[in-house]
């Protein structure tokens, strides 16, 4: 009997380019679409000689168009798809192993603020609650909720710095069943290195301003097309007001649009100059990003 999972440890010599299929929808929009134009559109945005370097906008435009594209809910879960998927890495022109943008750190650094559909942190039912789990920022450190000190020990591939406790001291905890089922007597608590921006955009939820904003995100807007709703998670809309609505409406059809224009140039083999389709214009993108 062959075990075809031993597989995965096998070593290839493969490009991104082989992995997507031929007739994968990204392949028909990068070749019905001129994307380069946008450098134009943003060209005196950026300064070549100061501040940090930039995220290419080329690809800031494909991740909100994999997001209507594809109906993923929000930009941070868009961001967590594109570093999994292969057919959206080669289309925002990433290489398997390179790193892909953390979206959340993106709009912090450039002076906007962010609005965050909220989860409740999820805890092992009968364990101890996750917010027992304290960050001392000063030691940078964690304190369990017997007090006892988790300390740093390294950055996994992930990017989440990894603290673990002191065996010898969990052997005899009495609350040792409801933190951690480890042989080791290990409890390890992991922190991304960059969520002190996520917790920035919780804290910024609970401010009075975006409290009454947040109450607001998940009404539902009429149904105009079926495919919208089903296709492109237009069942509900994360913005509120009149504006940033009408602009997210729009971004949905120019994505239903542009994926139309696709299909229709594949299927009668049309060949001509690239076209590029801007709807909203660029700055508004932005806005939504």
């Amino acid at each position: 009997m062959q075990k075809g999972y031993e597989n995965i440890y096998q070593v290839e010599m493969i490009s991104i380019e082989d992995l997507v299929p031929q007739d994968h929808l990204l392949r028909q929009i990068s070749s019905a679409v001129d994307f380069s134009k946008i450098y134009e559109f943003v060209e005196e945005l950026y300064c070549d000689d100061n501040g940090r370097p930039s995220i290419d906008p080329v690809v800031l435009f494909k991740m909100v168009l994999i997001q209507h594209l594809y109906g993923l809910p929000s930009l941070r879960r868009t961001a967590d798809e594109v570093s999994l998927n292969i057919a959206y890495r080669w289309f925002l022109g990433y290489s398997l192993t390179e790193e892909t943008p953390h979206i959340c750190k993106k709009i912090f650094d450039d002076g906007r603020v962010l609005s965050t559909v909220y989860k409740r942190p999820m805890t092992k039912k009968g364990n101890h609650e996750w917010w027992k789990y304290v960050y001392d920022e000063y030691y940078d450190c964690i304190i369990c909720p017997e007090y006892q000190v988790l300390d740093y020990r390294t950055t996994n591939r992930d990017g989440c710095r990894e603290y673990k406790s002191n065996p010898e001291i969990c052997k005899n905890c009495p609350t040792r069943h409801l933190c951690t089922e480890s042989k080791d007597c290990i409890k390890t608590v992991t922190k991304h290195i960059w969520s002190d921006y996520i917790d920035l955009a919780e804290d910024i939820r609970y401010t009075p301003k975006y409290a009454d904003l947040y109450k607001l995100r998940k009404e539902k807007i009429e149904r105009v097309f079926a495919d919208a709703k089903e296709k492109h998670a237009m069942t509900y809309t994360p913005y509120t007001g009149l504006a940033q609505v009408t602009n997210w409406v729009r971004l949905k059809f120019a994505t239903m649009n542009l994926k139309k224009l696709a299909k229709w140039k594949r299927k009668r083999n049309n060949t001509p100059a690239k076209l590029l389709v801007f709807i909203v214009n660029y700055e508004t993108s932005l806005d939504m990003a």
